[in-house]
């Protein structure tokens, strides 16, 4: 063998024992997230499955096992940013026991994807949360978590990277349209994220979470048009307004609390639903008072959601 074959050979030992021999730097926290799969698994595996106290119940002859039944799947999406300074800080975070937080998916700023945890199982991102009636979405949502310091943009790869997860969990789980929301819709209170950067519009256009029709909203601005017509002796003009029923309008009992609790969000403290509000819909102006302009916009999405 020459010299030029024996350098080559070596070369390509080194570079496969280097690929071998290197750890994945969460090899540790990887063995202790399959040890916890696998006291779930046995637990799920116990047959008859029992809870506490249930041996003082009046027992059947026999056991018998259902063979209609399946895995529960989430129904919604949350979408958060990490406000954190760095993709590996997140997953240093989502490793720690003591943090007690986690997500199913990180998505970094390079539009790199880390599915941290399989979607039918409990991730602990929402926190205290509410939307509609369901005061429980960790136990019904699939978590996301961007790379993002809390106030810069999200970048292209990223949100490229997003759609494609939204549009796999969208058709794997059936989740609906407007099911795809934020972690301020949930907990308006307590969170702003993800940042008024965020594409909200763009995740709409692409099937995920609904968007106000602006033309709509426009329509509902512009005053009424008068009209010529003669008066009642038919031979003077008068003007008069045109009626309500052939323009787009918001009726006067309109209740800007109840489309909002409508749509979903916790009014328990209104200030904070109508900055949540904002922070999806309008996001230029991001505050706690409704504007004409918000409430047509609000109306528009009351609509969608009846």
């Amino acid at each position: 063998m020459n010299y030029t074959s024996t350098a080559f050979f070596s070369l390509l030992l080194a570079s496969t024992c280097l690929f071998s021999c290197s750890k994945n730097p969460y090899a540790s926290t990887n063995k202790a997230h399959k040890k916890q799969l696998k006291t779930y698994a046995k637990q799920l595996r116990t047959v008859p499955a029992t809870n506490p106290g249930e041996e003082q119940l009046q027992q059947g002859d026999y056991w018998v096992g259902t063979t209609n039944f399946n895995m529960r799947r989430a129904n919604f999406v949350v979408i958060h940013h990490t406000a954190q300074n760095s993709t590996d800080h997140t997953l240093k975070t989502f490793t720690m026991p003591k943090t007690s937080v986690s997500a199913h998916y990180v998505i970094g700023r390079d539009g790199k994807v880390y599915h941290m945890l399989n979607d039918n199982l409990r991730a602990w991102h929402g926190g205290n949360s509410r939307w509609g009636n369901n005061t429980d979405l960790n136990s019904s949502s699939i978590g996301i978590e961007l790379d993002n310091n809390g106030a810069e943009p999200f970048s292209d790869a990223q949100i490229n990277s997003l759609l494609e997860v939204l549009a796999m969990l969208k058709k794997t789980h059936n989740i609906p349209t407007e099911n795809f929301i934020g972690h301020s819709d949930i907990a308006p209170v307590r969170k702003v994220d993800p940042n008024q950067t965020f594409p909200w519009k763009k995740l709409a256009e692409n099937g995920f979470g609904l968007w106000y029709d602006e033309d709509t909203v426009e329509e509902y601005l512009q005053p009424a048009a008068p009209i010529t017509v003669l008066d009642s002796t038919g031979t003077k003009p008068a003007l008069i307004l045109q009626p309500l029923d052939t323009i787009a309008t918001i009726p006067p009992h309109f209740n800007p609390k109840e489309a909002l609790r409508i749509i979903g969000y916790d009014t328990r403290d209104l200030p904070a639903a109508i900055r949540a509000f904002k922070l999806h819909f309008i996001q230029d102006e991001v505050n706690m008072e409704l504007t004409e302009r918000d409430k047509a916009v609000l109306y528009n999405l009351y609509q969608k959601y009846l």
